[in-house]
């Protein structure tokens, strides 16, 4: 799965797009100049670490966005269509947290988070494509997104805070207490946060179906079951010599 030049173009002028229409003022231009701060980088960086994860390509993190931002905006009118009450928040709101969810994973204002893996080992057997850079201060991608909005002075409500905090849901253990209340006054106040969990959820999961699905995904797993089951495989009363020749035969192009 990826994206070409033009592919990569068009999804960050829809996103830029997006902030123009969807937010106004002071915290539009300020939004507009951040991502513009990180336009190079963003455009490029994918939307996780390992290929079988989401969108582990380049353009992979935009795609992603945008893709939140819609099922959001859409679960979002589901939801009051059903009879769910959405007061406590606003559009805008859930369209600002669905935009910067993940903004962390862009790392800081002179790192990038995600970097090349340069292990052919790692890539062609983990599918680990991306590694972590060194040199950024670990944090969780909720806690940068957030710091990255304070340190370009844009400021957050309560329930965009949450939005980004919780978007994980119960994958992230720091949660629990806001998921799984025991006492009423404990339970979230809005469903802002559950209706941006899901609908990162569903992205992610569509984002694995497409790359499970796509044709150059199929031939390269059976390659590495094939390699796989050659590794493992004993072949009786064969030589060293032999076995490696056999090897070789099943190796990854």
């Amino acid at each position: 799965m990826h994206l070409d030049e033009t592919q990569i173009a068009d999804n960050w002028l829809t996103l830029m797009d997006i902030i123009d229409k969807e937010f106004d003022g002071d915290r539009k231009h300020k939004l507009a100049d951040m991502y513009s701060y990180f336009e190079e980088r963003m455009m490029l960086m994918p939307a996780s670490s390992f290929e079988h994860y989401h969108n582990c390509f380049a353009g992979g993190y935009v795609d992603h966005v945008i893709r939140v931002i819609t099922i959001a905006s859409e679960l979002y009118e589901t939801w009051n269509r059903l009879g769910s009450d959405c007061n406590g928040y606003t559009r805008e709101e859930l369209i600002f947290v669905a935009l910067n969810h993940d903004l962390g994973k862009v790392g800081d204002k002179e790192y990038a988070m995600y970097q090349p893996n340069p292990s052919d080992w790692h890539r062609k057997n983990q599918g680990k494509l991306y590694e972590f850079n060194p040199n950024i201060s670990f944090m969780s991608v909720p806690d940068r997104s957030i710091l990255l909005l304070q340190e370009f002075d844009i400021k957050i409500s309560q329930n965009e805070f949450m939005g980004i905090k919780l978007h994980d849901g119960l994958y992230d253990d720091g949660n629990v207490p806001y998921f799984r209340a025991i006492r009423p006054e404990s339970r979230l106040r809005v469903n802002l946060p559950i209706i941006l969990h899901h609908a990162d959820h569903m992205a992610s999961q569509i984002e694995y179906e497409r790359w499970k699905n796509d044709s150059s995904t199929q031939v390269k797993e059976v390659k590495k079951v094939t390699r796989n089951t050659v590794k493992n495989k004993t072949v009786s009363g064969a030589s060293d010599s032999a076995t490696d020749i056999f090897s070789k035969l099943f190796e990854e192009e």
